[in-house]
């Protein structure tokens, strides 16, 4: 009864807590008179305004039962407009080139949406390869050859003594223009490296937390080393590693706003774009904020479920 009462307690200082962070957002807004547009967001997240259908060159107007036709004057094949909500034009109009014909009403995803695409792609397909290479190299790192922990050692230092932001310029300008890489691919380059050195001391780690007698055990049943490492102890470090690989792939997603300045218009750069023209920053960089947390907090979740489930098959 009492610890029932003492969580009570706890809820309800957090709810305090929360309400009085956002009192003290709401005030802070006052205190510069700033003035809330809420409304100006929604069509840069989802724009349900009518669709113009322009005319395609100069021409006359048919209409053919529910189809609108237009003869167009330098060309043998007619405009043939199948679908719209208004008409705004009558049978036997001319129209010109760029006219606008009828509208059309169908939602579509704004920027701050394809953004959030964007993001959620280039951080997904970073991560499958950045857990690729950290486990090479984490691997690389234990290995009794001299040459691959060498070579494993000078990955990890170097990318992890160098800001992502250089290397995202190095892979783009340099690396990108020896290989011929868009913007994209130079973008899932940089994360996938960068990340990787991370998740391989990781790994490393996560190996060495592995008592040796694991190692001796499979050895002695007639396993050669890389059985060993493949079904005893790669298993058992994967689930003592879970929570860092966690943080790192969450980190994964922040880092991905940085492509941004190699004009890839992830959420970070639609963001930027969407306070230009509704001059609602406060309302824009919130939000944006809101859909990161969204993001991450899904890949929180989803980790934390696995790893519920891993310890219970102990």
């Amino acid at each position: 009864m009492q610890l029932k009462s003492s969580r009570w307690v706890g809820h309800i200082i957090y709810a305090l807590i929360m309400i009085l962070m956002i009192g003290a957002i709401y005030g802070a807004g006052k205190s510069i008179n700033y003035n809330w547009h809420w409304d100006r967001l929604w069509p840069y997240v989802i724009n349900t305004d009518m669709q113009d259908i322009r005319a395609q060159g100069d021409g006359t107007v048919e209409l053919k039962g529910k189809q609108l036709v237009i003869e167009l004057d330098n060309s043998d094949s007619p405009q043939i407009i199948k679908k719209y909500n208004q008409l705004l034009v009558s049978d036997g109009d001319l129209v010109f080139q760029g006219d606008t014909v009828a509208q059309l009403s169908q939602w579509r995803f704004g920027p701050i949406a394809t953004g959030l695409w964007v993001t959620i792609k280039i951080s997904f397909i970073s991560l499958i390869f950045a857990v690729a290479l950290g486990l090479v190299f984490g691997l690389m790192r234990v290995a009794k050859n001299t040459a691959c922990r060498d070579l494993s050692l000078t990955y990890v230092e170097l990318i992890r003594g160098t800001p992502l932001l250089v290397q995202i310029f190095i892979v783009y300008f340099f690396i990108g223009t020896v290989l011929d890489f868009d913007r994209f691919t130079a973008g899932v380059v940089a994360l996938s490296v960068f990340t990787g050195a991370y998740v391989a001391e990781i790994v490393r780690a996560g190996i060495q937390a592995i008592p040796n007698g694991q190692m001796e055990a499979a050895r002695s049943l007639g396993m050669n080393y890389g059985q060993a490492m493949l079904y005893i102890i790669l298993p058992q470090a994967m689930k003592k590693t879970l929570p860092p690989l966690a943080g790192q792939f969450i980190n994964l997603i922040k880092d991905s706003s940085l492509v941004s300045v190699i004009s890839i218009t992830d959420l970070t750069k639609a963001g930027r774009e969407v306070v230009s023209g509704s001059f609602a920053p406060f309302e824009v960089w919130f939000t944006v904020a809101a859909l990161y947390l969204v993001v991450t907090g899904s890949l929180s979740w989803g980790i934390q479920r696995l790893e519920k489930r891993l310890s219970a098959s102990d």
